[in-house]
């Protein structure tokens, strides 16, 4: 089982970044898939970005491709998303979550079982 908790949410302009970090605590870090969701106010929680347990392969949704860059350091037990050029429409609570996994990395809610608190990202225009 792991544990997650998020950091570096904030407040921020249009066409700043903010970088998202998620410390994990527990065994076998390198077991899981690791991923990153949102959800905006009455939205559905929405894939962000995901990689692989050696971090080297990693997935982004349309809406941040070029944008966003989804990084681990099984060293740290961290999982960080760096947030560049960001959009009002970024505004949201960012999760981290984990899935025990083989070789890829999922964009599927239903198979991440290890979930954070999240963390509020704010975009003003």
């Amino acid at each position: 089982q792991v544990q997650l908790v998020e950091s570096g949410g904030g407040l921020v302009q249009a066409g700043g970044s903010l970088r998202l970090s998620c410390e994990a605590s527990g065994r076998s870090f390198s077991s899981y898939a690791m991923g990153w969701f949102r959800q905006a106010p009455g939205k559905e929680r929405e894939f962000v970005a995901a990689i692989s347990r050696s971090g080297g392969t990693t997935g982004s949704a349309d809406s941040v491709k070029g944008r966003f860059t989804i990084s681990r350091d099984n060293a740290k037990n961290t999982v960080n998303l760096q947030m560049n050029s960001l959009k009002p429409e970024d505004t949201a609570v960012y999760y981290c979550a984990g899935a025990r996994a083989g070789s890829f990395y999922y964009i599927d809610i239903k198979q991440y079982a290890y979930w954070g608190q999240g963390t509020q990202v704010t975009v003003s225009s």
